[in-house]
């Protein structure tokens, strides 16, 4: 099980980058424009910068939804390597067969 804190704050960065998704995009659209004037531009750049550095996606990582887990991550399940053996074991997990040979 992962540290509570770790989870909390993986929770609280998700909410600044919905929060400032928008705000992200928009700025970004201006800063790559070419044909907007290089001061304006930079201005973005300026304001892009004073957000909050956890509202940028790139910072999120992907966890566990039932231990919290940081690695070994299965995308499309959504869980950790080990919380999938758990489920096959059980029988929760349906097409899985646990390998023996």
């Amino acid at each position: 099980m992962a540290k509570k804190a770790m989870i909390e704050r993986e929770k609280k960065r998700q909410k600044l980058v919905e929060k400032y998704a928008a705000k992200r995009a928009e700025l970004k659209e201006i800063a790559n424009d070419e044909s907007k004037p290089m001061e304006e531009r930079f201005k973005a750049r300026l304001k892009l910068a004073k957000l909050p550095r956890n509202s940028a996606p790139s910072r999120l990582h992907n966890r566990c939804q039932l231990t919290g887990r940081p690695h070994a991550y299965y995308r499309k399940l959504k869980v950790s390597r080990i919380a999938l053996r758990e489920l096959a074991s059980n029988g929760k997990a349906p097409g899985m067969v646990k390998s023996s040979w």
